[in-house]
């Protein structure tokens, strides 16, 4: 095997992933990790994230783990800080941090709900980028942004108007900071996974008042066509390891669906 083949794709650079602790982060650090590359792993919850940084530091690279809120600009600012002090350098941004916050119908949700979803969601993730341009500025690099199906090409899950809202929000910001960042030659994509097996179930808050819209169409949970059952978080990590590479140097601005053509299914 010729040493070229064998190289890691993301030596000597350093990621920045949020929601790092559990599901699609916590499989993109040891990804990219496995691929050289240095991390700053940021959640809201410091025991999770201090574990996932102990086994990306058993592929050989630096990782430090930074408890931050990605709705709280202050928390983000200070690990962007960290990230200058410790490694002086951030090539590759991964804002994957979300929640599915409540999932209510429209007539019956309250202000704070729909907002506290839209907060973290859309407003954390241009808090995000935005305190990632000065770093990434002057050589460049690539910025992932974890969008859905849900609000891009799935309209079909009752009660998820705020989060679907918040989804179809992020891909146009996807698209706006990728022309405004062309000039930099940072790169802006997002990812679209549908039905992945993680645990964001945890952030979700049903009301009783769901069942008034359901109506009778029953979907097998995350059932997709080319799979049985649910994607995994390794196959998304897949996705971003690609675009956080040099390999996708030409692709910026684009939304790619991961869901084994679930969307197609339930559109």
């Amino acid at each position: 095997m010729s040493h070229h083949s064998s190289a890691k794709r993301l030596e000597g650079k350093v990621a920045l992933i949020t929601g790092a602790g559990s599901g699609i982060g916590r499989a993109a650090a040891i990804r990219f990790a496995q691929e050289g590359a240095n991390l700053v792993l940021l959640d809201r919850k410091r025991p999770t994230v201090d574990a996932v940084c102990r086994e990306s530091e058993a592929f050989g690279i630096k990782a430090i783990a930074v408890q931050a809120d990605i709705s709280d600009e202050q928390s983000l600012a200070e690990a962007y800080r960290k990230t200058k002090d410790t490694f002086g350098q951030l090539d590759i941004v991964f804002a994957n941090a979300g929640i599915n916050g409540t999932i209510s119908p429209i007539e019956y949700m309250g202000k704070e709900e729909w907002e506290a979803t839209i907060s973290v969601n859309l407003t954390g993730t241009f808090l995000t980028v935005k305190h990632a341009i000065p770093q990434m500025k002057e050589k460049g690099g690539s910025i992932i942004i974890t969008s859905s199906i849900n609000g891009n090409r799935v309209f079909a899950n009752f009660g998820f108007s705020a989060y679907s809202s918040s989804k179809a929000g992020q891909s146009a910001f996807t698209r706006m900071a990728a022309l405004e960042l062309a000039e930099y030659g940072i790169r802006v994509n997002a990812i679209c996974p549908g039905a992945i097996s993680t645990n964001i179930g945890q952030s979700t808050k049903p009301k009783p008042e769901l069942e008034e819209i359901q109506i009778p169409v029953e979907f097998p949970e995350g059932d997709q066509p080319l799979e049985d059952g649910p994607g995994q978080p390794e196959q998304v990590a897949n996705l971003v390891l690609f675009l956080a590479s040099e390999e996708a140097d030409h692709i910026t601005g684009t939304s790619v669906y991961i869901d084994g053509a679930e969307s197609l299914l339930r559109g």
